[in-house]
């Protein structure tokens, strides 16, 4: 099913130095007239150093991706459906970022007017170590701590979608209200640079057994789009597949940066 926002759119080697005699000289004499210790002697410059002192300093290596398109995967807390994705596309070696559209950060508490809440400069290890100070037996049988484990791994803190300088090629959102979200903020914020983002909704239950589920099925997507030799003019058509091959419908939107 196709979503349109208000604001849619179509649209020289280091081997081959030797060991080098160097002639020193000084203007330094002893009284009788002879040279100094060390004036007129030759002194080697061994390889080693020699290269030591010719080796430019190392730049850090780029990281390769699969794919030059830059991607978002956003949900609500950017704690469980947004973080399984970007794990699974990160070690798939796709350029991904994960965010969260909600005011705060959500975690489940011992009953469901209970939640912990926490604001998104909380890091995930923060909050994991509070979790184990309020119950950690019941924190590590629900999931909670392992899936807090695994977020501290990938990234520090949860992020916030709107407040995102980045801009990304595609945008897959987890719930259709944070897809809401997502296109209410580009018709907000955007039309600044004309850059296009392609919004997709792919609808994941908010549990860890759907989450990893969902990855797989956003892995897919993205393996498609990205593996398409022009990804904008066969993006409908990508997603009108998908929906038939997963039994699923994808809500969809072009926005602009």
């Amino acid at each position: 099913m196709i979503k349109m926002s208000p604001m849619s759119g179509t649209k020289r080697p280091l081997s081959s130095v030797n060991t080098t005699t160097v002639q020193l000289s000084s203007g330094n004499s002893s009284p009788d007239g002879s040279s100094s210790p060390g004036s007129d002697e030759q002194q080697k410059i061994s390889p080693a150093k020699r290269a030591c002192r010719l080796s430019p300093t190392k730049v850090a290596a780029k990281p390769k991706f699969v794919s030059k398109l830059r991607i978002a995967v956003v949900c609500s807390s950017n704690q469980n459906r947004s973080m399984e994705a970007h794990n699974l596309l990160k070690k798939r070696g796709y350029n991904v970022e994960s965010y969260g559209t909600g005011s705060c950060v959500k975690l489940p508490g011992p009953t469901i007017d209970k939640p912990n809440v926490y604001d998104f400069s909380v890091t995930y290890d923060e909050q994991r170590q509070d979790l184990k100070r309020k119950d950690v037996a019941f924190y590590t049988q629900n999931g909670l701590l392992n899936m807090l484990d695994r977020n501290r791994r990938i990234k520090a803190h949860p992020e916030k979608f709107q407040e995102c300088k980045e801009e990304f090629d595609i945008v897959v959102t987890c719930q259709e209200r944070v897809f809401d979200q997502v296109i209410e903020h580009f018709t907000n914020n955007g039309n600044m640079t004309g850059n296009m983002a392609h919004v997709i909704n792919v609808e994941i239950k908010d549990n860890h057994e759907d989450a990893t589920l969902g990855a797989f099925v956003i892995h897919d997507l993205i393996r498609e789009i990205c593996g398409a030799s022009d990804h904008e003019a066969e993006l409908e058509d990508i997603i009108e597949k998908m929906e038939a091959k997963k039994n699923q419908k994808f809500l969809y939107s072009p926005s602009f940066y």
